[in-house]
């Protein structure tokens, strides 16, 4: 599938222009990274993260990482050049903030050196948690589209990344667009944004049922914990008090019947999953904020797909740039095997806040 080779950066993460491997660089001559270099590759990283925050709506995330951009503590807490380094020390920072009250965004630098070693540790333990359950805007139009290609009324979900489980149990939520609504009047949640050309109305007769609902993720998190639930939280931007509302309503609304999150790698999981298939239902695999992570692993994501679309009926969701030059935004891709060809359905926000439709119109 030749989208899969224009990954986007999950949560509004850039990656730098140079294509890092995410590994240490090492200097040829030494076969070691000096702290000296390591701070100035750094540098590189945050100073891009900080555009991209900036594109993405949070001025204060973009302002702190330009203040830590060349501070050299912060080499000594993340340890390598990965590119996502900015966002997993932000996480941390705004874990404190939310855990113990403190304010490490007056002067980043020295909440960092404060709380150093407990930052050292979160970043080596804690994976950035896809966590923006209004990217269930942006998915409903996509699942009623491959429900009304397909005629079926009754849907099979495994996602891949699965933010905790929140888009997993979308059907739940109530919608509103241009064109109409969908879902319970009395929803906890309730789920707009921009949209740039609107999604067609007739969509919004189409109400599939969920028979089943899966995750899979290398560290799921369960949201019926509060302890999992401060994690994930630590990962919205802090200065977006909207989306941590959003965040509230949905983990109110997934608490009262979780979803099933397996844990492992996709690349291995996923076939097992596939492989029990029940009939009498359409399987829909969906895979949107994680695609920046999974590198080598798609193609094999992809192969396990081809190889169950042999056997039963089956749609793929995911994101990935809608051109190689994008940067700022991403497609959203829809393939209904067992005919059919890859297409694009979809420009959306990184956090699902807008989308242009591309599908068939009324």
């Amino acid at each position: 599938m030749s989208q899969s080779r224009h990954r986007a950066r999950p949560e509004g993460a850039c990656r730098d222009r140079r294509d890092r491997s995410g590994r240490l660089r090492q200097d040829r001559r030494t076969g070691a990274l000096s702290a000296r270099q390591l701070t100035a590759e750094l540098e590189q990283v945050f100073l891009q993260q900080a555009d991209q925050c900036e594109r993405t709506g949070s001025q204060l995330y973009a302002d702190v990482c330009r203040r830590l951009a060349r501070e050299p503590v912060v080499a000594d807490v993340v340890r390598d050049d990965r590119w996502d380094r900015a966002l997993q020390l932000l996480g941390g920072l705004h874990y404190l903030a939310l855990r113990d009250g403190i304010d490490p965004w007056g002067d980043p630098a020295a909440a960092v050196t404060e709380h150093a070693d407990w930052l050292r540790g979160f970043v080596a333990e804690h994976g950035i948690q896809t966590n923006e359950v209004q990217r269930s805007w942006m998915l409903l139009p996509c699942f009623l589209e491959i429900v009304r290609r397909t005629g079926t009324e009754i849907l099979d979900l495994i996602e891949i990344g699965p933010s905790a489980g929140l888009n997993l149990v979308w059907d739940r939520y109530r919608y509103r667009y241009e064109n109409g609504g969908w879902g319970k009047a009395d929803a906890a949640l309730e789920l707009s944004g921009e949209e740039r050309r609107p999604v067609p109305g007739s969509l919004w007769g189409f109400v599939p049922w969920v028979r089943r609902r899966r995750g899979i993720d290398l560290s799921p998190l369960d949201l019926t914990r509060d302890e999992d639930t401060l994690l994930l939280k630590a990962f919205v931007w802090a200065d977006q008090q909207h989306r941590l509302e959003r965040l509230n309503r949905a983990v109110e609304t997934l608490r009262t019947n979780p979803p099933v999150l397996e844990r492992g790698d996709a690349a291995e999981r996923l076939p097992e999953l596939l492989a029990e298939r029940q009939p009498g239902a359409l399987t829909i695999v969906v895979q949107t904020a994680v695609t920046g992570y999974l590198g080598e692993r798609a193609e094999r994501i992809v192969g396990a797909l081809e190889d169950a679309a042999r056997q039963f009926p089956l749609a793929f969701v995911w994101t990935a740039r809608p051109a190689p030059d994008v940067h700022d935004y991403w497609g959203l891709w829809v393939r209904i095997w067992p005919e059919g060809e890859p297409f694009l359905i979809e420009h959306a926000g990184f956090h699902g806040q807008w989308l242009e439709w591309l599908g068939e119109d009324e």
